[in-house]
C-alpha cells in the first residue's frame, strides 16, 4: 500500500510552508512517527513525522514552497525493513619499513651568497620585522648592506589581490516573515523609546542567598527573567494602556498579561508566550521560561505557543548589548529591552560606590501610550527590581519563592 503524506496545517491562516530540510534520503526505510523533514512556516519551524513505517519516496525538494495539504512524500507500507549489512572485515596491512635515505652533506662555506644581508643589516631588518627577500642589495654580489636595510620600507600591503569571494543563502520563511513584521512595525507605528537604569544589587543578593535552595527544591534556576516578568506584570497593572493595542479605530485593553519572550532560535527570532503571567509565581515563571526556551531551541515550538502575547520582553544582554532600542512586536504596543549588567560608579547618599547596573529600554507606540504613561511604566519596573522584597515578594521571601 502506498501512503501519501500531505503537509498538515501548522496553524490558522497559514496556507503555505517551505521544506527546510529532509532528515531522510529518498529510498530510506522510515519508522512510524520518525521525523522525516523540517518545514518552515511564517511563524515557526516544525517537524514532519512519518505516518507509517515503510520505504519513503520524496516528492519535494529542500527549499520548495508547498501548499498546506499538498503531497510531499510517499511511503510504501508493504515494503519490508531491510536487514542490516554485516560489518566489513578488517584487513591487516603489514607496513613495509621505510628505508632511511642518507642525509645530504652540506659543505661549509664562509662566503656570503648573493642577496645575503650583512650582520649589521640583519640586525636592522630584524628590528623592522622585515625579511631579507624583500630588500634589494647594493653591495658586492648583491649583498644587502646596513645602508640598504636602513632605507628599506616595510610593505603596507595592497588594496587588491586579497580574498573577495561572497556567497548567497536563501532566507528561511520564518526569517523572511520576521523581516516583514519588523519593517511593518517601523512603518505603521509611532514608535518611541524611553530609557532608565536599574541597580541590580538587591536581586544579586537574593539570588546569592536563595538560588541553590530554590534550584534544589524546584529543579529550575532562580534567574533574572522571573524578577523582570513579575515587575512587568505589576507595572502593566499600574499602567494598563501599555497592555493595550489598536484594534481598528478602538483601543483594546486586556485584563490578563501574556508576556512574549524574545529568544534566538536555530531558524531566527522566536517569541514564545508565557500565558497569564499575572497568576504565576517565581517558580512558575522560571519553569515556563525553561520549557519554552528548550522547545524553541529544539525546533519544537508550535504556532499556538507564539501567538497572543500582550507585551514583549527582549534580553539583548545575553549577547553583550549595553543599550538598544527594541522594535515593537505588532500588534502589541510595548516591548521592554534588557541589557548587560556592568559594574559602574554611582552616587548613593552623597558617596560614589560601585554597583551592578543594567540599562533598560521601553519602546512603545505613541499613538495610544503617552509619554507620562511610558515613563511611569519604566519607573515602576525599576522600583520593583530595586526593591523586590517589598514590591514583588510582599515582604515574605520564603513564601514568594515557595521554600
Amino acid at each position: 500500500m502506498i501512503l501519501e503524506m500531505k503537509v498538515p496545517s501548522p496553524g490558522e491562516s497559514i496556507t503555505e510552508v517551505e521544506i527546510a530540510e529532509w532528515l531522510v534520503q529518498d529510498g530510506d526505510y522510515v519508522e512510524k512517527d520518525q521525523a522525516v523533514a523540517e518545514v518552515d512556516s511564517d511563524k515557526a519551524t516544525l517537524e514532519l513525522p512519518a505516518e507509517a513505517s515503510g520505504i519513503i519516496t520524496l516528492k519535494a525538494e529542500e527549499g520548495d514552497a508547498v501548499e498546506v495539504g499538498a503531497v510531499v512524500c510517499l511511503i510504501d507500507t508493504a515494503a519490508a525493513k531491510p536487514e542490516g549489512e554485516a560489518p566489513a572485515k578488517e584487513e591487516k596491512v603489514e607496513e613495509t619499513p621505510k628505508k632511511e635515505e642518507p642525509k645530504a652533506s652540506v659543505p661549509e662555506t664562509k662566503t656570503y651568497a648573493t642577496g645575503t644581508a650583512s650582520p649589521a643589516a640583519k640586525k636592522v631588518l630584524a628590528e623592522k620585522g622585515m625579511d631579507e627577500s624583500a630588500v634589494s642589495g647594493s653591495g658586492r654580489d648583491g649583498r644587502i648592506t646596513k645602508e640598504d636595510a636602513v632605507k628599506a620600507t616595510p610593505s603596507m600591503g595592497t588594496p587588491s589581490g586579497g580574498n573577495r569571494s561572497s556567497s548567497n543563502s536563501k532566507m528561511s520563511m520564518l526569517r523572511r516573515k520576521v523581516a516583514e513584521r519588523l519593517v511593518e512595525a517601523k512603518n505603521s507605528t509611532a514608535m518611541l523609546t524611553t530609557f532608565n537604569e536599574v541597580d541590580m544589587s538587591p536581586i544579586f543578593e537574593l539570588r546569592k542567598q536563595y538560588k541553590e535552595e530554590f534550584k534544589d527544591k524546584h529543579g529550575v534556576g532562580l534567574g533574572f527573567m522571573s524578577f523582570f516578568s513579575l515587575a512587568v506584570v505589576r507595572a502593566l497593572q499600574l499602567y494598563p494602556a501599555v497592555n493595550s493595542m489598536i484594534d481598528g479605530k478602538e483601543m483594546k485593553s486586556f485584563d490578563f498579561v501574556d508576556i512574549s519572550i524574545a529568544v534566538s532560535g536555530p531558524k531566527g527570532l522566536m517569541v514564545p508566550v508565557i500565558r497569564n503571567a499575572e497568576n504565576l509565581s517565581f517558580r512558575g515563571i522560571e519553569t515556563e521560561v525553561k520549557r519554552l526556551a528548550i522547545r524553541a531551541r529544539d525546533g519544537q515550538i508550535t504556532v499556538d505557543e507564539m501567538t497572543g502575547g500582550t507585551f514583549t520582553i527582549s534580553n539583548g544582554g545575553v549577547f553583550g548589548s549595553m543599550l538598544s532600542t527594541p522594535i515593537i512586536n505588532p500588534p502589541q504596543s510595548g516591548i521592554l529591552g534588557m541589557h548587560n549588567i556592568v559594574e559602574r560608579p554611582v552616587a548613593v547618599n552623597g558617596e560614589v560606590v560601585i554597583r551592578p547596573i543594567m540599562y533598560v529600554a521601553l519602546s512603545y507606540d505613541h499613538r495610544i501610550i503617552d509619554g507620562k504613561e511610558s515613563v511611569g511604566f519604566l519607573v515602576a519596573v525599576k522600583e520593583a527590581l530595586e526593591n523586590p522584597e517589598e514590591l514583588l515578594m510582599n515582604n515574605n521571601i520564603k513564601k514568594a519563592l515557595e521554600l
